[in-house]
C-alpha cells in the first residue's frame, strides 16, 4: 500500500519526546521515513536509538510510567489515535529483536504463530505462508526438511532469519530491526545484510545498529542520535562522507562515542 500523504513519507515523526517516568530519553525528534527504503539509526549506547525504534510500534507502551509528547504518523494517521488498535499497528509494523527469540516450538509453528493467534487454521494457507516467508527470509533451503524440528536446534544466524520469517508472515508494511546482527558472527551477519537488501523491495525497514560499517552498507538514509537528540539525518553516503555537523563527523571518525 502506498502512502497517502503528499510528500511520500510513510513514517512521519514530529517533535517527538519520550519519557521514562521523570527521565526524558528523546528530545524533539523529527524525521520522515520513505517507503521501501532502509533507514539506519546510529549513535553511542544510551542515545535513544532503541527507544525511538520501539516507539514506532508502541512497544514502549509496555513500560510503566512511560509517556510521550509529539506525534508519530504512518500513512498520515497518528499511531496514538485512541481509536487505533495497538494489535493492528503491530501487525502492520513487524519487529525483529537484538537477540533472536524463537519460541520453543517447531520451525513451522514459529512462522505461523501470528496467523494462528488471528484464527487462521487452514493447513493449505499455513503451508503456503511458511514456504513463502522462509523463502523471503533466505532460510527455506536450509530448513525445508526440518520444519517439524524444534527451532531451538537452529544456529544463531538461522534463528534470527527465522524471527524475520515470523515477522513477515503477518504481511507487515514496515520492519523494525533492533541490532539484528549484534549476536551473530561475520558470516551470519553478511547473510542478514544481504537479506535486508532483498527485503527492502517489499518492506520499509528501520534498523538500529551500533556497527557504522553496517549502516553504511545496508541503509539508504542514516539518522545520528546523541543524548536523545537528532543531530543529523540525511542520505547515508552524505552522512559518512560529508556530514553537515561536526558532532556527526567526530562520531563517525571515532573521536568520541
Amino acid at each position: 500500500m502506498q502512502p497517502e500523504i503528499s510528500n511520500g513519507t510513510l513514517i512521519d515523526i514530529q517533535e517527538f519526546d519520550f519519557f521514562y517516568g521523570p527521565k526524558q530519553a528523546l528530545f524533539g525528534i523529527s524525521l520522515g521515513v520513505l517507503p521501501k527504503e532502509v533507514t539506519a539509526l546510529i549513535g553511542p549506547s544510551g542515545c535513544g536509538k532503541s527507544t525511538l525504534l520501539r516507539s514506532v510500534n508502541r512497544m514502549n507502551d509496555l513500560i510503566d510510567e512511560s509517556h510521550h509528547e509529539g506525534n508519530i504518523s504512518i500513512d498520515g494517521k497518528s499511531i496514538f489515535d485512541p481509536l487505533l488498535e495497538v494489535m493492528s499497528l503491530r501487525k502492520r509494523v513487524g519487529m525483529v529483536f537484538q537477540k533472536s527469540n524463537p519460541f520453543p516450538k517447531s520451525v513451522y509453528e514459529n512462522v505461523v504463530f501470528g496467523l494462528r493467534i488471528n484464527g487462521e487454521n487452514n493447513k493449505g494457507r499455513l503451508d503456503e505462508v511458511v514456504e513463502t516467508s522462509l523463502k523471503a527470509a533466505a532460510l527455506w533451503s536450509e530448513v525445508k526438511d526440518r520444519l517439524n524440528d524444534s527451532a531451538l536446534g537452529l544456529s544463531g544466524g538461522q534463528m534470527q532469519r527465522l524471527c524475520i520469517a515470523r515477522a513477515i508472515a503477518n504481511q507487515p508494511e514496515i520492519l523494525l530491526m533492533d541490532e539484528p546482527c549484534s549476536a551473530l558472527d561475520p558470516v551470519a551477519t553478511a547473510k542478514i545484510e544481504s537479506l535486508i537488501q532483498e527485503l527492502k523491495k517489499n518492506y520499509t525497514i528501520v534498523i538500529v545498529t551500533h556497527n557504522m560499517q553496517q549502516a553504511a552498507r545496508v541503509s539508504d538514509k542514516t539518522a545520528f542520535l546523541y543524548m536523545g537528540k537528532l543531530i543529523e539525518f540525511d542520505e547515508t553516503e552524505k552522512i559518512f562522507t560529508n556530514p553537515s555537523q561536526q558532532q556527526t563527523e567526530d562520531y563517525i571518525t571515532g573521536r568520541f562515542g
